[in-house]
């Protein structure tokens, strides 16, 4: 009888195409993204004439660099050339590529499972840290850099390091306001942003199934800003649901076939894992980051921390954050006064995130501008059907094009110097969304709330009596 065994290694043991010595093996790649940074890979390949091993499991997107605002024309002669070369590539070396023309273009890690091309069991490699988000799906994903993605150009496959397994169970269930989001910040405040270094995050119990596909991409797109390398959630009804008819999902019998196989990708009942975390998920408030780290998080309704009282180690960097976003120990993190809001990127921009701050901006005006940006054509058409655009408007916020925006700014999407943004975004590093800029993250539904009370605001009074 074979040991009981993980999802993770159920996957991992699938895909070896060559064992090596002390854990490294050389793994099959199953889905390979490529976008504007990608092309030092592509020089790369020129440099040594190679071809791509696999054209049909490439697939390129214009995300990081794509405008939101205004047309590509105009923006800038690097910008355009970025753009450019991501589709010229996938012309010369004969790759789909989800181009700027393209109604399918979008943030990466929202295209990629839209698209039905995030399946379980997988393994998806991309040239960016928050490739995680499509372990959501029961998938092995994570990010790569340059030299890596030349690899898997050039073979298909890729030399890893088996990590540790560990397993995160929210057992419980969210209260009204709070949501994945939450959850994640949660889990990083609690263990740290070294909390799950070196190893391969499973979410389990009741809160992670009650999670729709959107909540879990988000859950598994934070897991690297805990230190984790790869994020899963075993597949489940609620999987196979939203895979069914997507435009590269298997279709009829052979989805039918592939559920059965699928449905086999779970931990064994009695399967060891180096790690086990259980958070009760009844116990989490809506969180918002005070600091320069994802770990710099806090319930809405707690003071923002003194840094004498923290352990010794971590004192000076909260001193140098808190400096950094201009908060005052012990004061309260809710009322401080914001600048601006976004809501987009691949943590938050799903149809879900964007119904969940409509629930908030309904009826009510924006005390402060920002950007609304879904994050693919797909989600922004079927928002507007929905009429989610127009309760934006209304708002007084700006309903823009999709791509990474202001979540990292190569877009000329930014926060000035010394502004204040309440952000979905993944991470709150000095100067991330801009020069200056200080970032708090949040759910959308705390976005929206910030947005119409001009303030860091607990969501949850603004959703009472509604929907």
């Amino acid at each position: 009888m074979p040991a009981p065994s993980t999802l993770f290694d159920k996957i991992w043991d699938r895909h070896i195409v060559v064992p090596g010595a002390n854990g490294r093996a050389l793994l099959w790649v199953d889905r390979h993204f490529v976008h504007e940074g990608s092309h030092h890979a592509f020089a790369k390949l020129a440099s040594r004439g190679l071809k791509l091993a696999e054209p049909k499991l490439t697939f390129g997107v214009v995300d990081h660099y794509v405008p939101t605002q205004g047309v590509l024309s105009q923006a800038s002669a690097d910008i355009r050339r970025m753009v450019r070369t991501v589709e010229d590539n996938a012309e010369t070396y004969g790759f789909t590529c989800f181009g700027h023309g393209d109604p399918r273009q979008g943030i990466v890690h929202v295209i990629g499972p839209e698209q039905g091309l995030t399946l379980p069991g997988l393994i998806i490699n991309c040239g960016d840290s928050h490739t995680s988000t499509h372990g959501a799906f029961g998938a092995i994903g994570f990010g790569i850099g340059a030299t890596e993605v030349a690899h898997v150009l050039a073979t298909q496959t890729i030399w890893q390091s088996r990590p540790k397994r560990m397993r995160i169970t929210f057992s419980g269930r969210l209260g009204p306001g709070v949501s994945a989001k939450d959850m994640a910040l949660n889990w990083i405040a609690e263990l740290g942003a070294d909390g799950a270094q070196g190893h391969a995050v499973e979410y389990a119990g009741s809160a992670v199934r009650d999670l729709s596909m959107e909540g879990r991409m988000t859950l598994c797109n934070l897991s690297i800003e805990g230190g984790a390398r790869f994020g899963l959630v075993a597949p489940d009804e609620t999987t196979f649901d939203y895979l069914r008819g997507r435009p590269h999902a298997p279709s009829g019998d052979a989805f039918r076939r592939a559920v059965e196989d699928w449905s086999r990708l779970a931990s064994d009942g009695d399967a060891d894992f180096d790690r086990d975390v259980t958070l009760d998920a009844s116990d989490i408030a809506p969180i918002v980051t005070w600091g320069t780290s994802p770990e710099d998080a806090l319930p809405v309704t707690a003071p923002v921390p003194d840094p004498e009282r923290l352990p010794q180690t971590k004192r000076q960097r909260a001193r140098e954050s808190l400096d950094y976003m201009g908060l005052v120990p012990g004061r309260p993190i809710c009322g401080t006064p914001i600048d601006l809001v976004f809501i987009g990127s691949c943590t938050n921009a799903r149809i879900e995130d964007l119904r969940a701050a409509a629930a908030v901006l309904g009826g009510r005006k924006a005390k402060v501008p920002g950007i609304v940006s879904p994050g693919s054509r797909s989600v922004k058409a079927q928002a507007e059907q929905e009429g989610l655009d127009r309760v934006f408007r209304a708002a007084g916020l700006e309903w823009v094009g999709s791509g990474c925006s202001m979540c990292v700014g190569m877009n000329g999407d930014t926060v000035g110097e010394g502004q204040r943004c309440a952000s979905t975004t993944n991470r709150n590093f000095k100067g991330r969304q801009g020069r200056g800029a200080r970032t708090h993250l949040m759910s959308p539904a705390m976005v929206a709330a910030a947005a119409v009370t001009g303030e860091i605001t607990d969501v949850r009074p603004l959703l009472e009596g509604r929907a």
